[in-house]
């Protein structure tokens, strides 16, 4: 199905990226790397075959990742929900492969952010998963429903009471479906939910294991290719960005120690791939999907 749809094989869990839609980021290098070095950030980026001057939008795919392990069904975060023209695409994307929102019985919710919740709920207010437990880390739940303090965002004053209407009006409403955890723990035989704290206060990631084989979802511990290599850049959403940093190694050090199938967010669909080590930092290595 193209970019709506991404069928692998895990050991023996049966796993798909679906694909929620898509949306343009526009002056990326301004979002993604706020503290680079200019000078050193124009040689990276050429390096990269990209022009600083000419670099104007990045495409970004919201996907949700789909774990079968024969005994249940595991989404991993929701998408955009209506956020945009270009979103809400995730239900009709897994209708097309046969599944309704009925046959999810977990949902792990990887932060609170509205590319990744934005699709808890459906046009009438209700939980779009009826029969789901929703997962999310209990330090997420809190900060986002009581007064969040997100004055060190450097975003507009409207932007930042959009992200925190946004994450309440599409979290109060599953209330009565959530589980909240505040250890790293197994949900499911085989999907773990780990801390990768940072880019917010309960941001997670889930590691996967099947018949010896390794996943490691990372959501927004690393946005762009570049972060692999130049680990000590954060973008203009990380709301703890040493924090971030800190997580961000040990989470590529982890999967390119294990040499573990990674899924990037907001990395090209399907965002799977190996993390090589490269020098002081990593190398990005998609997974050959042809």
């Amino acid at each position: 199905m193209g970019n709506e749809s991404f069928h692998f094989q895990l050991g023996a869990f049966r796993c798909m990226v679906v694909n929620d839609g898509n949306s343009a980021y526009s002056d990326p290098a301004q979002i993604f790397f706020v503290n680079a070095p200019k000078e050193h950030l124009k040689k990276v980026l050429r390096d990269h075959n990209l022009d600083i001057t000419k670099w104007k939008e990045y495409v970004s795919p919201y996907p949700s990742l789909l774990i079968n392990t024969g005994q249940h069904r595991v989404l991993v975060d929701t998408g955009a929900g209506g956020l945009e023209l270009t979103t809400g695409k995730l239900i009709p994307n897994l209708r097309a492969e046969g599944i309704a929102p009925e046959d999810i019985d977990t949902v792990i919710l990887t932060h609170a952010h509205g590319d990744h919740i934005g699709g808890n709920i459906n046009r009438k207010g209700k939980p779009t998963f009826p029969n789901a437990r929703y997962i999310m880390w209990k330090d997420e739940w809190d900060f986002w429903i009581s007064k969040p303090n997100i004055a060190a965002l450097d975003i507009s004053e409207s932007e930042k009471e959009w992200f925190i209407k946004y994450a309440r009006d599409h979290l109060l409403p599953i209330q009565n479906q959530l589980d909240l955890v505040d250890h790293e723990t197994e949900i499911v035989p085989g999907v773990r939910v780990v801390a990768a704290l940072g880019h917010t206060p309960g941001h997670i990631a889930v590691a996967i294991t099947s018949d010896n084989k390794q996943l490691l979802y990372i959501s927004d511990a690393v946005i762009h290719e570049i972060h692999l290599e130049q680990p000590d850049w954060y973008t203009k959403y990380d709301l703890a960005p040493e924090q971030t940093i800190t997580t961000r190694r040990q989470l590529l050090d982890w999967a390119a120690t294990e040499n573990a199938l990674v899924h990037a967010f907001h990395f090209p669909f399907p965002g799977l791939g190996y993390v090589i080590q490269k020098g002081d930092g990593w190398q990005w290595q998609p997974k050959i999907t042809g």
